[in-house]
């Protein structure tokens, strides 16, 4: 009998499932009011493999899968298990015993035995604790969480210690106290996070603070409104090198956006100042300025600050669309060989904001930039910043080929700027006469050993 491909995928999915062991079986109810966490508990110790039937189950304290005595492990649903998790902690903590890379020379056997790729898939975790986490992992490797939905909890997913090889795929992280996906001074390297809706969780979408993280790639998500108006500055991505190091990561194809009336709210924001004691003897200093990022075919809008980028090296954001940051669209700081290309930074009447007609400010700011592009751009409709482009005390600077039109203020703004080359750039503003900037298009302030040239300007 010739099966078709999605009838062959039914078959395999049934398969999988009465391959499984039912929560049921070991006695919990799953009608919302029973407390079922020693019932599956014991189910998951027992076979490692477990499914939940469509029902709510009822957590009252952390349920620790030990994988090197487990085995492989895989908690599974359809889609109609809801897990409530009413006590502090994650409702399921994942422990590994993998300390190496990964490379596969740093793996010991029982990794392979019995521990790998343990998987979440299919199911809702819902916090009712004020201090309830839905999936935390720790020594694992290959951890694999889909098809996942987290409402209502402190942190969705919480990434302590070490873990080598995450992904996490098709999910929905939403209105979380806390943050989306939690990279907690994590070592870590090699995490996906792909076609997943990260949103509305009050402390941070997708975070990385401290801890040793490399190849983190952020892909065709949409992140949005992960800020909170009453707590600190948060971001949809926050990449905090503080206390240790982040890097090597690719952000791309994602939609950004939201909450424009939290303070310090960012889309993307970069802090690359990390720690590193072998720098003394190489440089002089121990701090260093992390980076190797790229940021590209994204949408941004509706937010404080765009992109926040501060003592980091090597960040690209090429071929972006910005619009509504509403103190600026990039904020750079403190950083060098940074490359600005291709962007569109516009100011589209049919995304105004009803109630902001004069706060959505954009621009960009680059103070004490060096070894940095800014090539190829599309600037328009800066309002209410000194300049559109406002540059501080930057060296070795390429700044050309780009349009910076209809702003007030100046249009392109070099203070204090050395050994650098501004060529090559439309600068005007062609709005009525009364809204019409009165600044010069172009403005050099104590600059040293630039050659500007080729700039097309109306105003001087």
């Amino acid at each position: 009998m010739f099966c078709r491909p999605t009838a062959l995928l039914f078959l395999l999915l049934a398969s999988i499932s009465q391959a499984q062991t039912s929560v049921l079986t070991e006695g919990a109810k799953g009608d919302g009011t029973t407390d079922d966490t020693a019932a599956i508990e014991k189910a998951i110790l027992a076979h490692g493999s477990v499914q939940f039937p469509r029902g709510t189950y009822r957590l009252t304290r952390t349920i620790t899968i030990p994988l090197g005595e487990t085995g492989f492990a895989a908690l599974s649903g359809d889609g109609t298990a809801r897990i409530v998790m009413a006590g502090a902690g994650p409702a399921f903590l994942f422990k590994g015993s993998h300390e190496g890379s990964a490379a596969p020379s740093s793996f010991k056997p029982l990794a392979w035995e019995k521990e790998r790729t343990p998987m979440v898939s299919g199911i809702e975790i819902v916090g009712e604790h004020a201090e309830a986490d839905a999936i935390e992992a720790t020594g694992t490797m290959q951890i694999t969480i889909a098809r996942v939905v987290v409402r209502e909890c402190r942190h969705a997913v919480h990434l302590t210690t070490r873990n080598r090889n995450v992904l996490i795929a098709d999910c929905h992280f939403y209105h979380n106290k806390g943050i989306g996906v939690f990279l907690d001074n994590q070592n870590l390297h090699q995490i996906n996070i792909v076609g997943s809706h990260i949103s509305y969780n009050g402390g941070g979408g997708v975070v990385s603070r401290g801890g040793n993280v490399r190849n983190l790639h952020i892909g065709t998500c949409d992140i949005e409104g992960n800020h909170s108006t009453e707590g600190p500055p948060s971001a949809n991505v926050e990449l905090n090198s503080t206390g240790g190091s982040i890097g090597e990561v690719a952000i791309t194809g994602c939609t950004m956006q939201h909450t424009s009336k939290a303070p310090g709210s960012a889309n993307i924001r970069i802090l690359g100042a990390g720690t590193d004691p072998s720098l003394e003897r190489k440089l002089g200093r121990t701090h260093t300025r992390e980076g190797n990022v790229t940021i590209s075919a994204n949408i941004f809008s509706d937010v404080r600050t765009n992109i926040e980028v501060r003592d980091s090296r090597g960040v690209v954001i090429n071929g972006n669309t910005f619009w509504e940051g509403f103190e600026q669209d990039i904020l750079a700081e403190n950083c060098d060989h940074l490359v600005i290309s291709n962007n569109n930074f516009d100011r589209n009447p049919r995304y105004a904001v009803n109630g902001f007609e004069n706060a959505e400010n954009n621009g960009l700011k680059l103070t004490r930039c060096s070894d940095t592009s800014l090539t190829g751009n599309v600037i328009s409709g800066v309002w209410r910043q000194r300049a559109a482009v406002d540059v501080v005390e930057g060296s070795r600077l390429i700044i050309s080929n780009n349009h910076i039109l209809d702003s007030d203020g100046v249009g392109l703004r070099l203070e204090k700027v050395k050994n650098s080359l501004v060529s090559g750039n439309l600068i005007r503003d062609d709005r009525e006469d009364e809204k019409k900037s009165k600044e010069a298009s172009l403005m050099e302030i104590e600059g040293e050993g630039n050659q500007i040239s080729g700039n097309l300007v109306d105003r001087k």
